[in-house]
């Protein structure tokens, strides 16, 4: 299965939810579904 997001990507979404973005502009922003982000 091919990954979309390297592992740095993904600790750089992260780190921008922690910042205080919303999930809903965190998937909009990056091209996730709301049900991906919270699995």
């Amino acid at each position: 299965m091919k990954k979309r997001f390297t592992e740095a990507q993904i600790i750089g979404i992260l780190k921008e939810a922690e910042a205080g973005l919303k999930p809903a502009e965190l998937c909009r922003k990056f091209g996730v579904s709301e049900a991906t982000y919270y699995n």
